[in-house]
């Protein structure tokens, strides 16, 4: 959650995710990590040159929460670290709080 307790880095469109993320390539780990705003983070070890970090954004977020590569979509933000990803049919949610309303 965000420090003042919103939920501004992720909505729903019908059964699509759509999360606000920023990523930080070239990390020592893969995991998702603090809200920042209306962002939340995600550690990545792949470098950002060649796709592997957009690469490595949809197969860490597919995993996560259990759908295949093909149900994650980068829709803003190919070329930089601030991203829009949807998620089709995200199947867990628990993890980071995130709650249908």
């Amino acid at each position: 959650m965000t420090h003042d307790g919103g939920r501004d880095w992720y909505a729903w469109r019908g059964d699509i995710l759509i999360l606000r993320i920023k990523v930080q390539p070239r990390s020592s780990r893969n995991a998702l990590g603090e809200v920042l705003g209306d962002r939340v983070k995600l550690y990545l070890t792949a470098p950002p040159v060649d796709g592997k970090a957009n690469a490595a954004v949809v197969a860490f977020l597919a995993n996560h929460f259990g759908v295949a590569k093909g149900q994650v979509t980068i829709r803003r933000g190919e070329t930089g670290r601030d991203k829009e990803i949807h998620v089709q049919s995200p199947q867990n949610l628990a993890v980071l709080g995130i709650c249908r309303d």
